[in-house]
């Protein structure tokens, strides 16, 4: 079953991703695994289909505004299939499926209901968090994603906070509480071969901005508590990805640049002081935070140098000849080429990216995967015309008056026993 259900997620059938690999520039592909991008509509959009047919974007991302309004699960799970089966490398397909609020997959378009993550939180036990993170990842598997850029692990510190505990996104004010439902949360995904991402680091739960906006300053509010559930969480190996916020706190970067622009920040802590070297995800890059703070080149080299590997550009810019796309890649390119940005640094968000995505296709080679679901296919069949086949033979052999039931065969031996003595 586990192998039936990595196939429905990486349904590849038909692509060449060797050859075509080979026909793409070594620098382009690695600067594409470091894209991640949404799309606009309920369609596959030929454009972007093509730039992951040409190894430009290495990672999509799906709001709501993505999914059909009719016939919505198999009509959705299309679009990403075709997505999928066009890439030259398997392709992170993400969604923001928080529950409550935060949720894409709502059940006006026939997808299980979901609730909060406070709600969650506020549950007896561990059932209701195990349950609806099932049910989410299930769903998820399903349709072909393959990483759920949840659970928040933000402490709901700051309950008037506009972005975090308004909206219940926070398991709990208590970093241990946070901590132990997260694992929960990234267990039940796991199941389903679906990874997920921490966030916001370093902490978004004490800000009384919110970042979509403009930007939000932590720097007297934010506490040590709120690495905990991080540092729990990566030395306890679940941890699949970490994103960042957009948060400046001056107690950690005395600059002021926010996380997500940080070398303090990122590499500093997040690298070195709690250890982790798994893959880093921005939150967009066109939250207003960065966006009227930051030109597009100095976010893209500070994020970089400062330790990200995929940044998130949610709302891809329509007009084919100006895509942020080719603009990104342009950038990064010549920056490279200048000495702005390292090729070590590309190279080493492009270990992680892989490595990442080696995990869900089990063995890491799609077509020995691909064979190996064939030959149990195979297996399968066989299997079940053998049992068939001893089913039709036993019918034959064995009719209701010639099989005694266990009492009665126990009785007449009894008897016998007794006539004996």
């Amino acid at each position: 079953m586990r192998l039936l259900l990595i196939a429905a997620i990486f349904s590849l059938g038909g692509m060449n991703s060797d050859l075509q690999a080979q026909k793409l520039d070594s620098l382009g592909i690695k600067i594409g695994q470091m894209l991640l991008i949404g799309f606009p509509g309920p369609s596959v959009d030929a454009a972007v289909l093509q730039e992951i047919r040409d190894g430009k974007i290495g990672s999509i991302i799906l709001f709501e505004k993505n999914i059909p309004p009719q016939n919505s699960f198999i009509a959705l799970k299309k679009i990403i299939w075709t997505y999928q089966q066009a890439a030259p490398q398997p392709l992170l397909v993400g969604i923001d499926q928080e529950g409550g609020r935060v949720n894409r997959l709502k059940d006006k378009y026939g997808f299980p209901r979901s609730i909060t993550a406070r709600a969650m939180g506020q549950s007896k036990t561990l059932d209701s968090v195990r349950f609806y993170g099932e049910s989410t990842a299930a769903t998820l598997a399903g349709l072909g994603f393959n990483i759920n850029f949840a659970p928040v692990v933000d402490l709901a510190s700051n309950p008037n906070n506009p972005i975090i505990a308004k909206h219940g996104r926070a398991f709990s004010a208590n970093e241990d509480s946070v901590a132990l439902l997260a694992k929960e949360f990234v267990k039940a995904h796991r199941k389903y071969n679906v990874l997920t991402s921490l966030k916001h680091f370093p902490g978004h739960g004490s800000s009384k901005d919110d970042t979509h906006l403009g930007i939000a300053d932590v720097t007297n509010t934010w506490e040590q508590r709120e690495l905990k559930p991080y540092q729990i969480l990566i030395d306890s190996g679940y941890a699949d990805a970490i994103m960042t916020s957009h948060i400046v706190n001056r107690q950690l970067d005395k600059a002021g640049n926010p996380g997500t622009l940080s070398v303090d920040i990122l590499s500093g802590i997040l690298r070195q002081r709690l250890h982790y070297d798994g893959v880093v995800f921005t939150d967009d890059m066109q939250m207003q935070a960065i966006t009227k703070h930051y030109g597009l080149k100095d976010a893209i080299r500070m994020a970089i140098n400062g330790g990200v590997d995929i940044m998130t550009f949610s709302n891809n810019l329509p007009d084919r000849e100006n895509r942020i796309v080719d603009i990104a890649h342009d950038m990064i390119r010549k920056m490279v080429a200048s000495g702005e940005i390292s090729p070590a640094r590309i190279d080493q968000s492009y270990r992680r990216i892989m490595a990442m995505k080696k995990r869900l296709t089990a063995s890491g080679d799609l077509s020995a995967m691909k064979k190996e679901l064939a030959r149990k296919d195979v297996e399968l069949e066989k299997a079940q015309s053998e049992i068939a086949a001893l089913a039709a033979q036993l019918s034959l052999k064995t009719t209701p008056t010639q099989t005694p039931a266990p009492a009665a065969t126990e009785e007449n031996s009894k008897k016998k026993k007794r006539k004996k003595k």
